[in-house]
């Protein structure tokens, strides 16, 4: 008898691995995601990534609204039957009553080396952490957050220059690649799962807008930690004259100046240990992203300013 493949996912990182699944042969029977969101600006609705690859595909798919004491939802699977269930950035916690409603559990693939960073957001904060590396972890998932046992782990290096948007990119497509590896094992009753070291977890909690707010008594290393570990959104920014801007690619260099001074009429702006951060990308609040040469142009922020953390 065929196997029977659940698929729960929403955003951008969860698209390659369902379309790896589904390109390598994998039944699909079914795929959750979040229900459309209308857009922050007037009335349009935003479907979900996997919901846009879901259709292209033409895999049936659902998005309630929540899974908790969803009747409707939970009959509807335990009639499925179905093997396994794969989740991947799904956006709601599975209930308790759900996991038993496959035969081989529930899977999840998460964007980091658990038991570090469990949790909304680990990948930035991995890099606003300055971590030397990251992963992927594939866990059956138990009651509580990202806390199950581990079947595999794969890892990658963490460059400097690397931004939230490049990691996830990576991340999803080495998760896109080695669900291969993993699915038959799981399906066949191979795979071991070993429980985590509970001691060690981390928690990377929801990013709030607020955190993006660079404090130029920094060092550097922690600047471009927030630069790049917040890209694109919410951001990192600053302060001047009233206006908020939007740092989207910054390097590290050796001016020297008071911490918040603009130290070169290129935006290059001191930070604390001796160290600066010297622009590459910025955005002014409800303007076009431009290089640094471009916004400098038409920019009050000049030599000799001075940036304070208010």
């Amino acid at each position: 008898m065929p196997k029977k493949i659940i698929f729960m996912g929403t955003p951008i990182f969860a698209v390659p691995i369902l379309k790896s699944l589904y390109q390598n042969g994998y039944p699909i029977s079914v795929v959750y995601t979040q229900p459309p969101q209308k857009s922050h600006r007037g009335q349009k609705i935003n479907k979900s990534p996997v919901q846009g690859i879901s259709e292209t595909l033409n895999i049936d798919f659902r998005s309630p609204q929540n899974l908790n004491n969803n009747i409707e939802e939970y009959d509807f699977l335990k009639k499925m039957g179905a093997d396994l269930a794969i989740v991947v950035a799904y956006g709601q916690i599975i209930p308790k009553q759900f996991l038993g409603l496959t035969k081989k559990g529930f899977i999840n693939i998460h964007a980091s080396i658990l038991p570090k960073w469990r949790g909304a957001a680990p990948i930035q904060r991995s890099i606003m952490n300055l971590d030397e590396e990251t992963g992927i972890s594939i866990m059956k998932i138990n009651e509580k957050l990202d806390s199950g046992p581990i079947s595999k782990i794969y890892r990658i290096k963490l460059d400097r220059k690397f931004n939230a948007t490049e990691v996830s990119e990576k991340l999803s497509l080495l998760s896109a690649d080695k669900i291969l590896d993993c699915v038959d094992d799981i399906l066949d009753g191979k795979s071991e799962f070993t429980e985590q070291d509970h001691s060690k977890a981390t928690y990377a909690k929801k990013i709030l807008k607020n955190e993006g707010q660079i404090d130029w008594n920094d060092n550097a290393l922690k600047i471009i930690g927030k630069i790049n570990g917040l890209h694109p959104s919410p951001g990192a920014f600053f302060n001047f004259n009233g206006e908020r801007y939007k740092i989207l690619k910054a390097e590290i260099a050796n001016g020297i100046g008071k911490s918040g001074e603009v130290i070169t009429d290129n935006l290059e702006i001191a930070c604390a240990c001796k160290k600066s951060i010297k622009i590459l990308e910025i955005q002014r609040e409800g303007k076009k992203v431009q290089k640094v040469g471009e916004f400098m142009l038409g920019s009050q922020i000049r030599k000799g300013s001075i940036i304070s953390n208010v």
